[in-house]
C-alpha cells in the first residue's frame, strides 16, 4: 500500500489466541500514550484506563460475565492483560470517545507487534450484582462506569481478513 497507517488498518486482526508472554511496561506506555492522544468531544478525555495483568482478576471478571450471560468460555481469549476503559457516566459522548481510544490502542498495539481484541462482553460483570465490587477492584473513578475493554498480548495466531461488504456503503451526491 505504501501508507503505514492504511497498512496497519488493513493488516490488524482481532486476535483470539495469545502467547503467555507478558506485555512490558514500555509497551503499555506506548499504548496508553497513543490512547491519551485519541480525539474526544471538546477534548474532554472522559476516560480512565485500568490496566489488568493479574490473571486472577481477569478470571474473576470472566466468571462473573459468563454467569450473567449464561455463557462459557474465556472472554479474554487467554490474553495475559486487558485494558478496561471506564468513562464519565454524565458525559454524552464518553462511550464514543472510549471507542475511539480503544481503536487507537488496537492500531498502536499492532504497530509494535502486539495483538488485541476489543471486548464488550465484560460489561456483563460490571452491570450485574457485583458491578460495584468490580468498579472498585479496577479503581474506576467515582462517577465512572465500564465502557469497553481490550485484551492485549503477543499473538499466538491470526486469521484471514474479513470481507468488506460493499452493500454497507451508500454515496449521496
Amino acid at each position: 500500500m505504501g501508507n503505514p497507517v492504511l497498512t496497519a488498518i488493513s493488516e490488524r486482526r482481532s486476535i483470539r489466541s495469545y502467547k503467555a508472554d507478558k506485555v512490558t511496561k514500555e509497551q503499555f506506555d506506548i499504548l496508553l500514550k497513543a490512547a491519551g492522544e485519541a480525539p474526544s468531544a471538546r477534548n474532554s478525555q472522559p476516560w480512565h484506563f485500568s490496566v489488568v495483568q493479574k490473571s486472577a482478576i481477569l478470571a474473576e471478571i470472566n466468571a462473573e460475565a459468563g454467569k450473567n450471560l449464561n455463557r462459557e468460555g474465556d472472554i479474554f481469549h487467554g490474553a495475559p492483560a486487558a485494558i478496561f476503559l471506564s468513562c464519565d457516566a454524565a458525559s454524552r459522548w464518553a462511550r464514543l470517545d472510549c471507542g475511539i481510544a480503544t481503536q487507537t490502542i488496537a492500531l498502536a498495539a499492532h504497530s509494535i507487534g502486539l495483538g488485541t481484541v476489543i471486548l464488550g462482553l465484560p460489561d456483563a460483570a460490571f452491570t450485574g450484582e457485583r458491578g460495584d465490587y468490580f468498579n472498585k477492584l479496577l479503581k474506576f473513578p467515582v462517577g465512572h462506569s465500564f465502557a469497553v475493554a481490550i485484551a492485549v498480548g503477543v499473538p499466538a495466531g491470526t486469521k484471514e481478513a474479513h470481507p468488506v461488504e460493499a452493500d454497507r456503503i451508500t454515496f449521496i451526491e
